[in-house]
């Protein structure tokens, strides 16, 4: 079993930056991919950026490349998401995910999920 706990969320001017955190418990955190996803009101849950197994390589929607990264850190359980430029439309809810899905950039086969952590961005 894995837990995950998101912190980092809030409110931000368009153009300003945030870190989200994703503190994992429970089963080796290297042994998963992890990756984030969002999800605004009424839409689906989308891909942000994630890192496959063993973490070398780093995938990112084509909405956030160039803005945010992803990074993690095996020995504090920790993954992040570093997001600069911030614009309007990245306002939703932030999920940490792991698991071992057969697609990285989409949720089935994630099989853990963090509650989530709101991230508005004001015009």
């Amino acid at each position: 079993q894995v837990q995950l706990v998101e912190s980092g969320g809030g409110l931000v001017q368009a153009g300003g930056s945030l870190r989200l955190s994703c503190a994992a418990s429970g089963r080796t955190f290297s042994s998963f991919a992890m990756g984030w996803f969002r999800q605004a009101p009424g839409k689906d849950r989308d891909f942000v950026a994630a890192f496959s197994w063993g973490g070398s390589s780093p995938y990112y929607a084509d909405s956030v490349k160039g803005r945010f990264t992803i990074s993690r850190d095996n020995a504090k359980n920790t993954v992040y998401l570093q997001m600069n430029r911030l614009k309007p439309e990245d306002t939703a809810v932030y999920y940490c995910a792991a698991g071992n899905p057969v697609t990285l950039t989409t949720t089935p086969g994630y099989g853990y999920w963090g509650q989530g952590t709101q991230v508005t961005v004001s015009s």
